[in-house]
């Protein structure tokens, strides 16, 4: 037990009355003495009366996984047994591994029955969450005494990527209205590929009539056409030094890896085939593209080991030796950063050699806080800098962008919140024109 700031002020007030013996009459040394015996009966009281370690329950209930820029909390079950009066509690949750610390949280116990307290766990990258221990402290009911107890947990919890937004859009693929807002009806009667025959009726394509199957019907039937499906869709990730940075409190690398594994997703479903090819300084991983609904739980745990690295990306080396593992003409979606046309250049090259023989949709995430900074207004000289540095960054990125597309490279340059949706509308987009076969 540990004496409180209210327990150091009692004595530090007797110190008055313990020179008043020596200052003022040696015959005070009696009332000195008595303020020194009551001040250690109320500690002892205290003491007696605090709540005991023994008597406090608590149980951990952490959850399965966590979530990359998904908080979720972390559920405490805390029990006071035989007090007869509340008893309030700073509980603190000892926290390793990815996540950061955590404020201490108040929780009054009283001898009703258990009291479920949630500490909010917010990582900030995939890895092992580590719950090391929880810290309980509680005073007297005089407030002279604290007690305080270290509980070791040693609770490790996976951290993953963000999958609820994909196994949301997973339940709605089954739904007639899966991608209302994001124009998945191209893909029916816009392709080269038969579908079925249906009436004719007015308004659709008269080329699209098919006059023998008419003849035989006795009725005006036309073709309905379906975009070619089983192509290759190559997911090419950038895990350099860039994509570790974080923007709206995750990493870029994370973010890219939910649009992908969404894309992924909806691909597989649309019948193609896809593959994953990630790379920094030096390739990490290549999985050869596989059809099937089934072999999204291989990427997604293939996108679950991909570490952040600290390193340079290669530009020249990935994507050369990507381009030399693709057989046929693919859609490759790389997914990257930049900082500006300098530091871009080599990416600009490699990029636009790959688009020659396959199609490329580069993903870059753009960080919102440089749109805030150029469009606030500023208030001191400090802020017209910054505006002015920001402003340039992102003129430079919207050359690069520029130079790509002329390169014939497909671009998908959002914030965070819309990378997403953007990189499977541009998907659509060219399944809809043919432009892989």
């Amino acid at each position: 037990m540990q004496p409180t700031l209210r327990a150091v002020l009692v004595f530090a007030l007797g110190v008055p009355f313990a020179l008043a013996p020596a200052i003022i009459d040696a015959r005070l040394w009696l009332g000195w003495l008595l303020l020194l015996g009551l001040g250690l009966v109320a500690l002892v009281l205290d003491a007696l009366l605090t709540l005991p370690a023994r008597r406090m329950a608590v149980e951990l209930r952490p959850p399965e996984v966590l979530y990359i820029g998904d908080p979720d909390p972390l559920v405490v079950a805390m029990t006071a047994s035989g007090t007869p009066r509340p008893v309030d509690v700073e509980l603190l949750a000892e926290l390793g591994g990815v996540l950061g610390p955590q404020p201490a949280l108040p929780v009054r116990l009283a001898d009703a029955g258990t009291r479920l307290v949630e500490v909010p766990l917010a990582p900030t990258r995939r890895g092992l969450a580590r719950v090391e221990a929880l810290w309980l402290r509680w005073t007297g009911p005089l407030g002279l005494l604290r007690r305080q107890i270290r509980l070791p947990m040693d609770q490790d919890i996976p951290v993953v990527p963000n999958l609820r937004a994909v196994r949301s859009a997973a339940l709605r693929m089954h739904s007639q209205d899966l991608l209302v807002g994001l124009k998945a009806e191209r893909f029916v009667g816009e392709g080269s590929e038969f579908d079925s025959l249906t009436e004719y009726r007015e308004g659709l394509d008269h080329r699209a009539i098919d006059w023998k199957a008419s003849a035989r019907h006795r009725k005006l039937l036309a073709r309905k056409f379906r975009a070619e499906r089983n192509h290759q869709v190559i997911l090419a990730l950038d895990t350099g030094h860039l994509m570790g940075e974080p923007v709206d409190g995750v990493p870029k690398l994370d973010t890219a890896i939910n649009a992908s594994l969404l894309l992924a997703l909806y691909s597989l479903r649309a019948g193609d085939r896809v593959g994953l090819f990630a790379f920094d300084e030096q390739v990490q991983c290549f999985v050869e593209p596989t059809g099937g609904v089934q072999a999204i739980h291989h990427l997604q745990r293939r996108l679950a080991d991909l570490a952040y690295s600290r390193h340079e990306t290669n530009f020249t080396l990935g994507l050369t030796h990507l381009a030399s593992r693709l057989r046929r003409r693919s859609l490759v979606v790389v997914l990257t950063d930049f900082v500006d046309t300098v530091t871009a250049e080599l990416m600009l090259e490699n990029l636009g050699r790959l688009a020659r023989r396959h199609v490329v949709i580069f993903v870059s995430l753009r960080d919102p806080e440089m749109q805030r900074i150029v469009g606030a207004e500023p208030g001191s000289l400090l802020d017209i800098h910054r505006a002015v540095v920001a402003w340039d960054l992102v003129r430079e990125r919207e050359k690069v962008v520029r130079r790509l597309q002329r390169k014939g490279v497909f671009c998908v340059d959002a914030a965070p919140d819309r990378v997403s949706v953007g990189l499977l509308n541009r998907y659509l987009d060219i399944k809809r024109r043919e432009l892989i076969a």
